[in-house]
């Protein structure tokens, strides 16, 4: 009896800290917490932070459990997963009861379970929680995976979400004045085929967005998407490998971006995941005020924690030596490349209260630190920004994309590996020579004495 007198007060402190009702009074938000990549069988941390840190929202970006299976690395033997002669996914999909099991392992972790019980939280979805990894529209358990997420968000029966093809959502925060929407982006339910060039979103979300986006407005608009809006890591590395984008679709972020400028809608900032780093990137030529995306990956899951050390000081350095006229760079970043490789999630803190009203956006590592974030005026994310300060020309910060850059720069971490590996291999062949040329005088003089 206790605990559900507990449990009942506990509910009642969420929603009096945080209304999307539209109620009388709805509380004041100037506290937002933001990640991806949780991988439920791996310890959790840093929840402690996201705890510290006391944000009145969570927004998950997808990736919040990993719900599908992975094959071993093979290049031989009788289940061949990489090289062009593979002849089985290395990813495959777990049954309805695995994917049910690791939501509830998820959902049962000590750190995020008292996250829960202090914040709101919403969330999308992305590959490995949609049900495998890189799938899109053609994945057969969708539907069931769709159920399972809205479980493990607590979403009402009688939700919409639970009608739609898609978790695809909105939620407006706040009093006049000082009102957040977040809107909720599905980029798996309706995706194409990657080297399609087709659609992200599918038609039915295209047009749901514009509703959204052309209602009425709000001082902040934040727009959730799983993967990565402004920034195009494949562009620069492949064909090494390759990231999931809206890059890689250039027609669907191409219209992303008109839609926005279309809109006259100011305060719209990007929120994404998937990538296992954490980065800020801003675009100032797709609408009249520069757009941010805030990337946070993951919580768990991350690229330097993934290889063995010394290995990520190469892969700190492969970060700062491939070319993004995108990404935010800042002092005040842990390192060079503005980049971060391990554990991470994002914030978003408001103050309302100051003249004039500013609002900071940051990534934080495990222990709650910076390690990369800007600052900002709201004036500065309202329209006619952009004109006042930015002098375009042929090559522009923040303006020129990752696959408009000359071939020499966007290709240099290419050239560099390719270089090294050409020397490695000519230092090689010197070697065996040397070593052939004293062994022949070693055996001369053998035979000699």
């Amino acid at each position: 009896m206790a605990f559900r007198i507990l449990a009942i007060a506990a509910a009642f402190f969420v929603s009096v800290r945080v209304s999307s009702s539209g109620s009388a009074s709805p509380a004041v938000v100037s506290r937002i917490a933001f990640g991806s990549c949780a991988n439920q069988s791996a310890d959790q941390p840093i929840w402690n932070a996201i705890i510290d840190f006391d944000p009145q929202l969570f927004i998950w970006l997808g990736d919040n459990i990993y719900g599908d299976n992975r094959r071993p690395f093979s290049i031989l033997g009788k289940e061949r997963t990489i090289g062009p002669w593979k002849n089985v996914p290395r990813f495959f999909p777990s049954s309805e009861e695995q994917l049910k099991k690791s939501y509830e392992i998820a959902k049962s972790n000590p750190g995020y379970s008292a996250l829960r019980r202090r914040s709101k939280v919403i969330g999308t979805w992305d590959d490995h929680d949609y049900g495998l990894n890189d799938a899109g529209k053609e994945f057969s358990g969708k539907d069931t995976s769709q159920r399972l997420l809205l479980d493990f968000l607590d979403e009402a029966e009688d939700s919409p979400r639970r009608k739609q093809a898609g978790v695809y959502a909105s939620y407006l925060f706040g009093p006049t004045g000082k009102q957040i929407k977040v809107i909720l982006l599905d980029t798996r339910y309706h995706r194409d085929p990657f080297f399609s060039d087709g659609s992200i979103l599918g038609e039915t979300q295209w047009e749901w967005l514009q509703q959204e986006l052309s209602g009425p407005g709000s001082e902040i608009t934040i727009i959730a998407s799983s993967i990565q809006v402004i920034s195009n890591l494949s562009a620069s590395t492949g064909p090494y490998f390759y990231v999931e984008s809206w890059g890689r679709f250039p027609k669907e972020r191409k219209r992303l971006y008109e839609l926005i400028a279309d809109s006259k809608r100011n305060g719209i900032l990007f929120i994404s995941g998937d990538v296992h780093f954490g980065e800020i990137a801003r675009y100032d030529c797709g609408t009249d005020y520069p757009l941010y995306d805030i990337t946070s990956s993951g919580l768990t899951q991350s690229v330097e924690n993934a290889v063995p050390q010394p290995l990520p000081f190469l892969i700190r350095a492969a970060a700062w030596l491939i070319p993004s006229t995108l990404r935010v760079y800042s002092p005040k970043c842990r390192y060079k490349s503005c980049t971060y490789g391990k554990p991470n999630f994002g914030v978003i803190e408001i103050d309302w209260d100051a003249s004039p009203q500013s609002i900071k956006i940051e990534v934080r590592d495990v222990n709650g630190n910076p390690v990369t974030g800007v600052e900002l005026l709201l004036s500065e994310l309202q329209s006619g920004y952009t004109h006042k300060t930015l002098s375009r020309g042929v090559y522009q910060k923040h303006c020129t994309l990752e696959v408009d850059l000359p071939w020499f720069l966007r290709y240099r971490l290419s050239f560099l590996l390719f270089g090294a590996l050409i020397g490695a291999i000519v230092v090689l062949i010197l070697l065996t020579v040397i070593m052939l040329s004293l062994s022949k005088r070693f055996l001369r003089k053998y035979k000699i004495d």
